[in-house]
């Protein structure tokens, strides 16, 4: 198959949606399809590349509104694709919204995966509610089959109950034989927290594990929070340590390159997603991520892999927004006599359920189906 993905944005920037694009793709190369991204050109790279057998090609963008970059050659550049299937991507609209117009015109299967709700505040959230009942609607009724991530998220979602007879269930994956434990010491009452720091992730609840770390800190006086990822809240989140009487206590470490992540995920005693937002958060592949290297993981209820992690006895969920079950989570596996049994379970679980190898061939299916 030729099959063309339109995120907003792709490799080598990182964020939920791009990492699911790539791997997916990856696996898609390596079952003997055509895969071509169109996306923006951020952060700035070769505008016509291929990267581990995927075609990409990187257009200008003028402007950015509410996470999405405005690409003015997008229409023309899609058009001018030779293509079977067309897949993209939600929540951020332009290139979902063209590649609805242009797969109308073409007569060619449009797949959408719904990462989560298009949400706002203030003004952003009327602009949100406009799109979301015009040009919303039509790319979920124009669509051929809608994935979610997680079979809740049809209730969770404010727009996705009436579409349930082409929605599908493809969870997102991990790449175990990247993200897997190596061989460094855990750095003593550690836990590792990672997000872009802007105001569209906030969701992710970092204010709340901060919150939570003012009591762990009561009974854990040398408790340590790494911090990864950069944005334009960091100022906002510092000032918050400062104000908590945490400064000992966080470190933030900025933007961590490829390379190292998996040496944060191993070197922690604990990876913390306490995810606030259940029309945002659509999955969190980090917690997937952080499993596969052997490390315990605490989140809340809304994360899609949350029953699992429960089930598996890989890590904690608490309720969101609840920094005192947070706290007593964090407190409890950092005291318990064998956390790495914890780890151990994260892994066998991503192995045996979470692959890109097995999510690649079950989208597979999906597309021979419209085909």
């Amino acid at each position: 198959m030729k099959i063309v993905q339109t995120p907003v944005r792709f490799y080598p920037f990182t964020g939920g949606v791009e990492n699911y694009v790539y791997y997916m793709s990856k696996e898609l190369v390596k079952l003997g399809h055509d895969v071509k991204v169109l996306c923006a050109n951020e952060p700035p790279s070769k505008k016509e590349d291929i990267v581990d057998g995927i075609s990409i090609k990187r257009l200008s963008y003028v402007a950015k509104i509410a996470n999405t970059n405005i690409t003015p050659g997008f229409p023309f550049a899609l058009s001018s694709e030779d293509f079977d299937i067309l897949h993209t991507h939600i929540p951020t609209p332009w290139s979902a919204d063209w590649s609805n117009i242009i797969s109308k015109i073409r007569g060619k299967p449009l797949v959408v995966t719904y990462h989560n709700d298009i949400i706002g505040t203030g003004i952003a959230n009327h602009i949100a509610n406009f799109y979301n009942s015009t040009a919303l609607k039509s790319l979920l009724n124009n669509a051929d089959k809608i994935i979610i991530t997680q079979p809740n998220y049809i209730k969770y979602s404010l727009y996705l109950e009436k579409y349930e007879d082409k929605i599908e269930v493809i969870p997102n994956g991990v790449d175990v034989e990247k993200f897997k434990p190596v061989n460094i010491p855990k750095h003593k009452n550690t836990l590792f927290f990672l997000s872009l720091l802007d105001e569209f992730h906030k969701y992710k609840g970092l204010i709340y594990l901060l919150k939570a770390l003012i009591l762990v800190k009561k009974v854990i006086p040398d408790i340590k929070l790494i911090v990864g990822g950069k944005g334009t809240l960091l100022e906002y989140y510092r000032n918050l340590v400062v104000e908590y009487d945490l400064k000992d206590n966080v470190e933030f470490h900025g933007f961590i390159p490829d390379e190292k992540i998996v040496e944060y995920y191993s070197s922690s005693n604990i990876f913390v997603l306490p995810s606030i937002s259940s029309k945002q958060e659509g999955f969190g592949i980090v917690v997937l991520e952080a499993m596969a290297c052997q490390t315990p993981v605490i989140s809340t209820e809304i994360v899609g892999v949350a029953a699992d992690v429960k089930k598996s006895k890989s890590g904690t969920i608490v309720p969101p927004k609840d920094f005192d079950k947070l706290s007593e989570a964090i407190i409890e596996i950092l005291e318990c006599n064998n956390p790495e049994i914890m780890g151990i379970n994260g892994r066998k679980l991503v192995k045996d359920k979470y692959t890109w190898s097995g999510i690649a061939e079950n989208t597979e299916k999906l597309y021979n189906k419209l085909i």
